[in-house]
């Protein structure tokens, strides 16, 4: 034998092609309705496997048209159950391949996990990504496997049926393998590694995760200049590095980054709190190109209630010291946008931006006044003290009782719903969740960033304690107690070397001493199951009647994100499958 050939040549390979087809997209929720598998070997096919699967729940009306398997035809199949050790045999002592494989190995391994039966540690191949590395965009369009039969001419076209569909793939990938003998890959280690996606680039930089600390903490990557080119947190810093050099990196940036590299700065880390302030601290200060998140904390959003006689509502980017009121920081001008227009539903404010007279009008009334959504104090209507009761209800709202913005639009709400008159309806939910939103998130950082000293302290898994020193929202202090160390010596110490902090007096609003991304991490770590609260110079409260309360109209983009075509998890009744079908 050559030297090339010490290695498993891809003609002695056995593969097995497998194709599922489910009820649904989500292992673990949805059930597998039919198995399809061909196995090849020198490129000849030495045997196939099909069978329907009963999954147990029933197959919404989508998936069946998509695949043309109905309840009625699966409802005396076997089980998952009966069905996986047959195929697990079949696959024995091969390698696994699928078009877009982490879904069907997903699928089979979930399965496998479920019923106590152990996975064999099959190689798996994915076609999808062999084409996507061998097949350009002048050739194919995209990459899915009905493009791929096409373009190679397949015998067999895929139509969502899992044994066609495993016979379309077996031809695609014949003829990508057919191409990678071109490009010198002859053998299965080669070609996982081609599939790898990791440049020699970023291999031959493995060295630069050697010497650094197994503990939490931060790193840096380094250009040849010591530029910052990207800053991480991890809780271990030598396999979060290392993991840039293997296959499991798929980000094309972060292989550039790693390309331009020479060499990685560890800061360890008292826990993994330390750790994320001081990235944020570096990232806003070094402004790495290759950090996307974090890099221009300064550029805020707010929500403005002017200083005038009728106050309005207007969209800035920073906090002056004119008397104003300010709710945020804001995520976005979008953001800031939804908020106005949902406290412009709830009380009847000025919506021009003329400046308004106390002594006479200024102009004929909008169209606004005339449906209800202005005062019209333009036209000399309303007095300054009445239109002050409005503003000083937005004010209050802000900064405690929320209740006056809410209930308007929730009794609205209800109305529109018992019209139903359902789309209307959600866009007055989404305006409450935008009004909850902003408010909950800046009563939450002024209820942490008023508090002078507050010392805190959170299980650290192994019988010692994680402990921290917050001063008006910043981490002034960190550090660990052990197991077996007494922690109140340690608290004593990072007291009396923990930073000095003090309120900057320019800065009006809800963040003094720090910035709101860093507050934020302080306060989730706060909040984790365990933590106690050791020393605090003031209480930490809430309003009583705040944006917290409300957090159940948050939920709606949780809901909307999970939504899918296969919603429908009802299960089928035994008397709802067709008699005749069971006889």
């Amino acid at each position: 034998m050559s030297l090339d050939e010490l290695d498993e040549p891809l003609r002695e390979t056995t593969f097995t092609v497998v194709d599922l087809e489910t009820t649904g997209g989500r292992a673990g929720n949805d059930g597998i309705t039919e198995i399809g598998a061909v196995k090849v070997h020198g490129g000849e096919v030495i045997g196939e496997f099909q069978t329907l699967v009963d999954p147990g729940i029933g197959i919404t009306p989508f998936v069946s048209v998509l695949t043309g398997i109905t309840d009625a035809m699966v409802c005396g199949a076997p089980s998952v159950a009966v069905v996986l050790p047959s195929f697990l045999e079949f696959a024995a002592g091969s390698v696994l391949v699928a078009h877009n494989a982490p879904f069907d190995v997903g699928f089979l391994r979930m399965a496998c996990q479920e019923r106590g039966l152990r996975w064999p540690a099959f190689a798996v191949v994915d076609t999808a990504i062999l084409a996507r590395r061998v097949l350009t965009r002048d050739e194919v369009s995209d990459c899915r496997l009905a493009t791929l039969a096409t373009f190679f001419h397949a015998t067999t076209q895929p139509v969502h049926r899992a044994l066609a569909d495993a016979r379309a793939t077996v031809d695609v990938l014949h003829a990508l393998l057919s191409r990678l003998g071109n490009l010198g890959v002859q053998s299965l280690p080669e070609l996982r590694a081609f599939t790898a996606q990791v440049s020699d680039a970023q291999r031959r930089k493995r060295h630069l995760a050697d010497d650094l600390p197994t503990a939490a903490g931060v790193y840096v990557f380094r250009d040849g200049q010591g530029t910052p080119l990207y800053i991480g947190t991890s809780r271990n810093l030598r396999a979060r590095v290392r993991q840039y050099f293997v296959a499991s990196e798929t980000r094309s940036r972060m292989g550039e980054m790693v390309g331009l590299a020479e060499r990685v700065d560890p800061i360890e880390c008292a826990h993994p709190l330390e750790a994320q302030v001081r990235e944020l601290r570096l990232i806003a200060a070094h402004k790495p190109r290759y950090n996307r998140r974090s890099k221009f904390p300064e550029r805020s959003v707010w929500l403005k209630l002017t200083n005038e006689p009728f106050p309005r509502l207007s969209v800035v980017h920073a906090i002056r010291l004119d008397g104003a009121a300010y709710l945020g920081p804001l995520r976005s001008v979008r953001q800031a946008e939804a908020v106005r227009d949902a406290i412009h539903d709830a009380v009847p404010l000025r919506q021009c931006t003329d400046r308004l007279s106390v002594r006479r009008a200024v102009r004929a009334a909008c169209v606004l006044a005339g449906i209800g959504r202005c005062s019209a104090p333009c036209q000399g209507g309303q007095s300054p003290e009445t239109y002050d009761a409005l503003a000083e209800l937005v004010r209050a709202a802000w900064s405690g009782d929320v209740r006056p913005l809410v209930d308007p639009l929730r009794a609205r709400l209800a109305r529109l719903a018992a019209a139903e008159r359902f789309e209307h309806a959600a866009v007055v939910r989404d305006r409450i969740a935008a009004v909850v939103r902003a408010c909950a998130r800046m009563q939450r950082i002024a209820s942490l960033t008023v508090i002078e000293e507050l010392v805190a302290a959170h299980p650290d898994g192994c019988g010692g304690w994680e402990l921290s020193v917050v001063k008006y929202g910043r981490l002034a202090a960190s550090g660990v107690a052990e197991r077996g160390v007494p922690p109140w010596p340690v608290i004593e110490a990072l007291l009396a070397t923990a930073d000095e902090v003090l309120p900057d007096t320019l800065r009006p609003g809800p963040l003094p001493a720090a910035l709101a991304e860093e507050t934020e991490c302080v306060l989730r770590w706060l909040e984790q199951p365990g933590t106690r609260l050791v020393l605090t110079s003031r209480p930490w409260t809430c309003p009583a009647f705040g944006a917290g309360g409300f957090r159940s109209y948050l939920d709606t983009d949780a809901v909307r994100r999970a939504a899918d075509p296969f919603v429908d998890r009802r299960r089928l009744r035994i008397e709802a499958r067709p008699a005749r079908a069971s006889a």
